[in-house]
């Protein structure tokens, strides 16, 4: 689709559903809004529905990229108001596949072979068709099940338009809405790029998969499946092929007896130690990409896919993170506070007594109700949002945590409405805290970074040489620069004194000449005179 038929195609749907109404506030110029309440439309389209309602129509009907960019804005719950969020949240990825041929046409240019020669079976129809991507089910000659994600063709030239046209729509939003600025919908704009063109590597979301499925080899709680990367290119990703229960299908969990209380508890267990123990996490965890195997439902396991956004935090901040919430559930305020400062996540110079006092008036309503109601999510969101008063720069990292967190605090208590998260994620952050404090900790920080100190060890002569070189060297130009800057500004005061006295002299001479016939007495020199005589002994005097 060209780009012009695609700008005339959404500016049809804003007007459409009246999408011209998020920009009418006192705030806007007044000319502007006489030119909104004159839009044609307005006769034609009425705005029944509320904002939040008209705008997710409007993504479903720009099709799969707005879909998707409103299903990242539904995470963002920093930024949006809640109407908003939870009515976006509703945007469901259900596009039309596009033709099997077109899909085996991807694989065997690909893989360089025929599809016939990479699997033993092969099904045409799609299982599930996505925004970027649809998946096949086949089989390869060794017996194995597994799934054939294909890339949608000509999906990135399309994605190029509408991010092009989403910057356009970002900037009218900023600069036309009085929420536009607070909302930064450039900067939305630039995080959503950078996450679905990452999307489109499949080789990226197979490395991502390879490296989770590492981290839990063996576990009972979580499982990975297996990427095969032979099969694997930028365009295509195979991968094992499993069997499990989609999380949210309460019927099916209830009618095998699955202890729910226990798989509550293993999904907050799972978030925890990918973010603690890894610094490695699922970031994309809503219902859809979850599953729970079918064996064993007293003791069950979850099975994860689609590993195209992944999260990772510094030792820095899961320290800091962890050091938070400990803090905030033991209702210590200042340290909140001080932990954002030194965290770096607001600004050195920030009052930590007014910031304190921001933390307790949010935080304390919260304690008014059990810890089992407590949210996790909306405790982070409550803070972050008090700090971007305080100036905090927005963190990529803590927000993917924040959504994930959300997600996956959403789906326990679907599962386990009694569900106490504080009573799962105590224990596990205390013994994180003392594990990285512990004399062990430190034995294998030493281990690890032993060689790299060894390595660096017979340099150390000429390195501390060198650094009491370079310190007497900057001690002698700051030396050299004060007597510099003390000479000048003797030449400086000699010169203003010259000047002065060259201009006292002068000014004498004006007041004598201005009066000829009074040279030699100054009895009848004007008042003028006395006053031009009086500068010049100012003059003189500050000479």
């Amino acid at each position: 689709m060209r780009p012009v038929f695609r700008s005339i195609k959404i500016f049809w749907v804003i007007a459409r559903f009246r999408l011209d109404t998020f920009f009418l506030n006192p705030t806007l110029p007044w000319v502007l809004r006489v030119l909104l309440y004159l839009l044609p439309w307005r006769l034609f389209f009425s705005a029944k529905q509320s904002e939040a309602v008209r705008l997710r129509l409007a993504l479903e009907a720009l099709g799969p990229v707005f879909i998707k960019f409103g299903q990242m804005l539904s995470t963002r719950r920093d930024l949006l108001p809640d109407e908003i969020a939870i009515e976006l949240a509703r945007l469901q990825d259900n596009v039309p596949s596009f033709s099997s041929q077109k899909a085996k046409q991807i694989i065997e240019r690909s893989l360089g072979q025929s599809v016939e020669a990479l699997f033993q079976v092969f099904e045409s129809e799609p299982m599930a068709s996505a925004s970027v991507a649809q998946v096949h089910s086949a089989t390869l000659f060794d017996g194995r099940a597994v799934v054939v994600k294909v890339i949608r063709p000509g999906i990135e030239k399309v994605i190029q338009q509408d991010i092009s046209l989403l910057y356009t729509l970002a900037w009218l939003v900023c600069h036309l809405w009085s929420e536009g600025r607070r909302l930064r919908p450039v900067e939305v704009v630039e995080e959503y790029e950078q996450t679905i063109f990452d999307e489109l590597d499949l080789r990226k979301e197979a490395a991502n998969g390879s490296q989770l499925r590492r981290n839990f080899e063996g576990s009972g709680i979580l499982y990975i499946p297996e990427i095969f990367w032979d099969y694997t290119r930028r365009n295509v990703l195979v991968m094992e092929r499993i069997y499990g229960i989609p999380v949210a299908d309460m019927e099916q969990l209830n009618a095998q007896n699955t202890d729910m209380e226990k798989l509550a508890e293993r999904g907050v267990e799972i978030f925890f130690t990918q973010v603690f123990r890894y610094s490695f996490f699922h970031a994309d965890m809503h219902p859809g990409n979850i599953f729970v195997s079918r064996e064993r439902p007293d003791d069950p396991q979850y099975i994860a896919v689609d590993f195209g956004i992944i999260g990772s935090l510094s030792a820095e901040d899961q320290s800091y993170l962890a050091r938070n919430l400990l803090a905030f559930f033991r209702r210590d305020y200042r340290q909140v506070a001080q932990l954002h400062i030194d965290s770096g996540w607001v600004p050195r110079d920030t009052n930590v007594h007014a910031f304190e006092t921001a933390i307790r008036s949010v935080c304390e309503p919260i304690f008014e109700k059990p810890l089992k109601e407590i949210s996790f999510g909306m405790v982070l969101l409550g803070l972050f949002q008090t700090a971007r008063r305080f100036n905090m720069e927005v963190q990529p990292q803590l927000v993917l945590l924040q959504k994930t967190l959300l997600n996956i605090e959403g789906l326990g208590r679907q599962l386990y409405p009694e569900l106490d998260l504080w009573k799962t994620a105590k224990p596990f952050l205390e013994e994180w805290m003392k594990e990285r404090m512990s004399i062990k900790a430190v034995a294998n920080s030493i281990r690890q970074q032993g060689p790299e100190w060894l390595e660096k060890l017979p340099l150390m002569p000429q390195l501390v040489f060198d650094a009491l070189q370079q310190t007497a060297h900057q001690t002698e130009k700051k030396f050299e620069y004060s007597e510099q800057l003390a000479v000048k500004q003797y030449l400086r005061a000699r010169s203003t004194r010259r000047h002065l006295l060259l201009g006292a002299t002068a000014l004498f001479a004006v007041a004598v000449i201005a009066q000829p016939s009074l040279q030699h007495t100054l009895d009848g020199l004007p008042w003028y005179g006395w006053l031009v005589a009086g500068i010049g002994w100012l003059s003189l005097w500050r000479a």
